[in-house]
């Protein structure tokens, strides 16, 4: 290496002159507290770190090359601590990319498997080389670019909607507009789903939780069954966590930082709409000791993944590794990517995968205090952002109601999932549980405090689902007593079956109109008590409109008309797309059922269950016909906001009594999942039916009161 003086180049700025040359580059020690590989005026500074490496080169690419064009190792000098960090100048970002080579010892059973020559990708890479065709088998290594931002995001105020207003919309970037019959330009892609706003806000959600979005390969565990190319669909095997998918981008965006995901990102800020990442921390792509090493293997093995004492993999994932996330460096590099997505792509929240792991010590117990968990709870950049935990994992760790939350974690609550699809097709022994999951599940997260920081107990601790991506849709719910996984290739072993769901008299499909009268009345029933739980709503992509998946219950490697939306459901399927419309739109217009308000001035309690009569509040434990009461008075309309809902698991009509309302009050029917012989099964406030103080309950079917004084 030749060294010159800090007067060699008076053209560069004193602070960031060239000190030497290597393999023909002018180079200087870098900035060893930016991670990743960062643009500058004069060149590019480079920075990694490694604990257990005792050498590191940084290798330079020309595009679809396998072979580095230039090899350029970092001295001794270029290193503080266990940073490497090195300036390079005369690089051009669009002619290049980039990865490194990382020396050091290869004791396995350490857990330390260094080698010199397997080629790494930057964990902190912002884009992933190798833009590809989505399905194409990725060849050769994983290299990264260097990047620009080009994007302007004005002076777009950051959201200040709480967890508890919003409606949120679970959706497969790809699946949802793959299918011939999206009716949008760019398929599958971030600019297919751009084009979709228009329908979401005639929906009414307004907030989308994208499934993983982060770099990953779906083709790296490709397989034929029975003739069908088989692929990782769902995306949950991450290959980089700050990079966007480059193949759900429709347009080549080459050097530039996920242009076309920030601009969906703030198109749909501009339609009031939120965007959630389903994030995965809890393992990596790189599997356990016979998957691939590309990145964090060769970087330092036994820092990033959880490791047994013999240096083997605990698989507390399902998925063959667990990341260490409680090591200083892992709950460092989570915080950056967290910021980061927060920062550059301006996201509103995140849904942690599996997010138990999150609080898992470096030996797989789980911790009492997890420092990664209060870390992000406390963040000042993540303040705003809403962090939400599938509060379980596969190592059996399951935390709904008791996931460490330090006043802002909310969860996926997964016991509202199993009592509500229980209950609803008759299982009259979870009445109980069911019905405290609609008042908020307050038994688990506990009443709403005034002081409670950023307000996230009670109301906002928790997310309500019946179904998700991760088993049947809903229409399967009610057309399906098994899973039919047949086609994943693994005779029907995998995917969960726990499944709670009732196929109404005949398994799968069907052209009886009585059991297609039933499923959908079933669906409306489901979706009219998502809408009047406490606790934010959330339901998967193409619910609103009877999508199917066929009886498959894991679909994660079905890239197919198993997994893609039929927008032609649409149509055929219009009355049930209008009640969920609807009852998105009742859900936001009652504040009642969202929150927690004043006392109503007509005097009746914030929350009252009921037997089968209006006054009668001891309910029995296997109560098939309930009702639940909410009231308070609305200060921004106001007047008292009174909503019943009204529950019939039984098999024939109930006639019940609604409460008595104070003074001139009287209840109208908003809602009706059976029908009233004419087709209609909800009343738009002009068309609301008066009711007397009696109403008969048909059959498997959910009515909606509300309250109105005259």
């Amino acid at each position: 290496m030749k060294l010159y003086s800090r007067k060699f180049t008076p053209q560069y700025p004193l602070s960031i002159a060239p000190m030497g040359e290597i393999a023909g580059y002018l180079v200087r020690p870098g900035m060893f507290d930016i991670n990743g590989a960062y643009a500058l005026p004069v060149g590019v500074n480079f920075t990694i770190h490694t604990h257990e490496g005792t050498a590191c080169e940084l290798l330079l690419f020309h595009r679809y090359e396998e072979e580095p064009y230039a090899v350029i190792p970092f001295p001794e000098e270029y290193k503080i601590g266990d940073v490497y960090s090195m300036i390079v100048f005369g690089l051009d970002i669009e002619e290049f990319e980039y990865a490194y080579r990382v020396d050091g010892p290869w004791e396995p059973k350490k857990g330390l498997l260094f080698d010199k020559k397997k080629i790494l990708l930057d964990p902190y890479a912002r884009t992933v080389a190798g833009q590809r065709v989505w399905g194409d088998e990725k060849k050769g290594s994983y290299h990264a670019r260097v990047v620009k931002d080009i994007f302007d995001w004005g002076d777009m105020p950051q959201s200040s909607r709480e967890l508890c207003d919003l409606i949120i919309y679970e959706l497969h970037v790809r699946g949802f507009t793959r299918h011939p019959s999206s009716g949008v330009v760019h398929k599958g892609t971030f600019a297919g789903l751009k084009e979709k706003i228009p329908y979401l806000k005639d929906l009414g959600v307004n907030a989308v939780e994208l499934m993983p979005i982060f770099e990953f390969d779906e083709t790296m565990n490709a397989r034929m069954v029975d003739g069908n190319r088989l692929l990782d669909y769902w995306g949950y095997n991450t290959v980089c966590f700050f990079a966007p998918n480059t193949s759900y981008t429709a347009a080549n965006e080459y050097n530039q930082e996920g242009t076309e995901l920030k601009d969906l990102i703030k198109t749909l800020h501009d339609n009031e709409i939120e965007v959630i990442l389903d994030v995965v921390f809890n393992h990596t792509a790189e599997g356990n000791e016979k998957g691939p090493s590309f990145s964090f293997k060769g970087l330092d093995n036994n820092i990033y993944y959880m490791l047994t004492p013999d240096g083997n993999y605990y698989n507390f994932s399902g998925c063959g590794n667990t990341l260490n996330c409680n090591h200083p460096i892992v709950q460092q590099m989570i915080l950056e990517c967290l910021r980061y997505w927060t920062v550059s792509y301006r996201v509103d929240g995140f849904r942690f995968d599996l997010a138990s792991i999150l609080g898992r010590n470096e030996d797989g117990s789980p911790m009492n205090n997890p420092p990664l968990l209060k870390t992000l709870a406390a963040d000042p950049i993540l303040s705003n952002v809403k962090l939400i935990a599938e509060a379980w994992d596969a190592g059996g760790l399951y935390q709904v109601g008791s996931f460490p939350a330090h006043g802002r974690w909310a969860e996926w609550n997964g016991r509202y999932r199993d009592s509500l699809r229980s209950f609803l097709k008759g299982d009259n022994w979870e009445s109980t549980t069911a019905l405290q999951s609609i008042a908020g599940s307050k038994d688990l997260y506990g009443e709403e405090q005034p002081d409670e920081p950023n307000g996230y107990a009670g109301y906002n601790s928790c997310v309500n689902f019946i179904t998700c991506h991760d088993g049947f849709t809903l229409y399967d719910l009610y057309s399906y007593n098994e899973k039919h996984n047949e086609n994943n290739g693994w005779n029907n072993t995998d995917g969960a079956s726990d499944n709670r769901s009732w196929n109404c008299g005949h398994e799968g499909a069907t052209d009886d109109p009585q059991v297609l009268n039933l499923r959908f009345r079933m669906i409306r029933n489901a979706c009219a008590v998502l809408m009047c739980s406490r606790g934010a709503p959330m339901f998967p992509a193409g619910d609103e409109f009877g999508n199917t998946q066929y009886g498959n219950n894991n679909g994660y490697c079905q890239d197919n008309e198993i997994s893609w939306l039929d927008w032609n459901l649409l149509e055929k399927n219009r009355d049930l797309y209008e009640f969920f419309r609807f009852m998105i739109h009742y859900r936001l217009e009652h504040a009642i059922i969202r929150k927690k308000l004043p006392k109503a001035v007509c005097g009746m309690k914030r929350l009252r269950n009921y037997d089968i009569d209006g006054y009668n509040t001891a309910l029995p434990r296997d109560a098939m016909v309930c009702s639940v009461c909410f009231a308070g008075y609305d200060t921004d309309k106001g007047h008292d906001d009174v909503v019943c809902l009204s529950i019939n698991t039984y098999w024939e009509d109930v006639t019940i009594t609604l409460p008595k309302l104070p003074g001139t009050g009287v209840w109208y029917l908003s809602v009706n999942t059976f029908g009233d012989g004419e087709g209609r099964t909800f009343y738009p406030e002009c068309d609301e039916i008066h009711i007397d103080d009696t109403f008969i309950l048909r059959p498997r079917s959910v009515a909606v009161f509300t309250a109105r004084w005259r």
